[in-house]
């Protein structure tokens, strides 16, 4: 945690040349007072107001450090960017042999990525949203899972029977749902309890019959 220590004939003015020097902005910092000061007597013996002022970590800050000691331990070195976009916190990890930190199916990936939205949402009042990748694994998966999705509507439309898919994340079962979800032909459900739910796909006769 970066700080400064500064003096001032009040603690607003000592606090305003720290603000200044770390750039931030009073809620963003924590303040205490080292020394109060005086007037002294007739001007004599005065003392000035002395304040240690640090700046508070922000969930990035958080993030980061929680990462990279992670990674430290594995013996995985890998840059770590962050990005937060309103209540999301992007967070991206660029490296050789990403490919152990993703896992089967991502399982790894999304464990990691667990683990830093508990501590990054530890001490907030709101929710912050944690999103980790790397190698662009979220958008590839993405992609695979809406053609899967496209695929076995088609072949629940011809054979009129359910189709029920792999166990998976709430994540990956929202991007089944998204996809089929102004389909024609059939409507999903999840089925079972975590971590073994799963979507099934099924001819929804309602459907077809207004169509």
């Amino acid at each position: 945690m970066k700080f400064v220590e500064k003096s001032g004939k009040s603690v607003e003015e000592a606090l305003r040349l720290a603000l200044i020097e770390l750039e931030v902005t009073r809620e963003q910092v924590e303040i205490e007072i080292l020394e109060e000061g005086s007037k002294g007597f007739l001007g004599l013996g005065a003392k000035e107001t002395r304040i240690k002022v640090s700046k508070k970590n922000t969930s990035t800050d958080v993030a980061q450090n929680f990462l990279g000691q992670l990674l430290k331990e594995m013996h995985i070195k890998a840059d770590i960017e962050c990005e937060q976009v309103e209540e999301t916190l992007n967070i991206n990890m660029i490296g050789e042999d990403m490919a152990i930190l993703i896992g089967k199916r991502g399982q790894t990936l999304d464990s990691l990525q667990y683990l830093v939205s508990l501590v990054v949402n530890k001490d907030r009042e709101s929710y912050l949203r944690v999103i980790l990748d790397t190698e662009n694994y979220r958008a590839k998966r993405k992609e695979t899972l809406e053609s899967l999705a496209d695929k076995l509507a088609l072949k629940v439309k011809k054979s009129r029977k359910n189709v029920i898919l792999e166990p998976m994340n709430p994540y990956e079962r929202r991007i089944i749902h998204s996809t089929l979800q102004n389909n024609p032909n059939v409507s999903t459900k999840s089925e079972g309890d975590e971590p073994y739910r799963k979507v099934v796909i099924y001819y929804d006769y309602k459907k077809n019959k207004v169509n």
